[in-house]
Parts: structure tokens; C-alpha cells; sequence
């Protein structure tokens, strides 16, 4: 059997900016999700069902609670052989 001496530079490095980009994207709509809660709380005219919306966004999907086996199962932990 031939060793696989490949070189996976440039498909690493595909991998990483995608994961990269993904995360920017992610954290803009988290930062959006924010001022929005911000600009809520603080403008009294919004009244207090947009208000409770809001916390209710932020509380729900930047506050949530993810067990580590699920970040583990997503990241492909168990999938892949692990070598130090």
C-alpha cells in the first residue's frame, strides 16, 4: 500500500477560508441581533411586545445552551481518526 504523500496545502486552505467567511457571516448577524435588542431596550416608543421579542431572539439563538456532543458530532469528532 503507497503512502498518500499528496500535498493538501491548497484544499486545507479552501477549507479554512470557507469556515472563516462562515464564522464572519455568523458573527454579523449575531452583532446585528444585538444592536437590535440594544435599540429596543432603549427606545421606550417601541413598545414592550417588540421589546419582549427581541430579548426573546437574543435569548434563543445567541443565549442558548449547546451540549458539547453536539459540537463535537458537528465538527465530525467522531468521524475522523484523531492524531496528536
Amino acid at each position: 500500500m503507497k503512502p498518500n504523500t499528496q500535498n493538501q496545502q491548497d484544499h486545507l486552505a479552501e477549507i479554512f477560508i470557507q469556515s472563516e467567511n462562515q464564522v464572519m457571516q455568523e458573527s454579523k448577524i449575531a452583532l446585528l441581533k444585538i444592536q437590535s435588542w440594544r435599540y429596543a431596550m432603549r427606545t421606550p416608543e417601541m413598545g414592550t411586545h417588540y421589546q419582549k421579542e427581541a430579548s426573546s431572539m437574543i435569548a434563543k439563538s445567541l443565549l442558548s445552551f449547546v451540549p458539547n456532543t453536539f459540537v463535537l458530532s458537528e465538527e465530525g469528532f467522531y468521524f475522523s481518526v484523531i492524531e496528536n
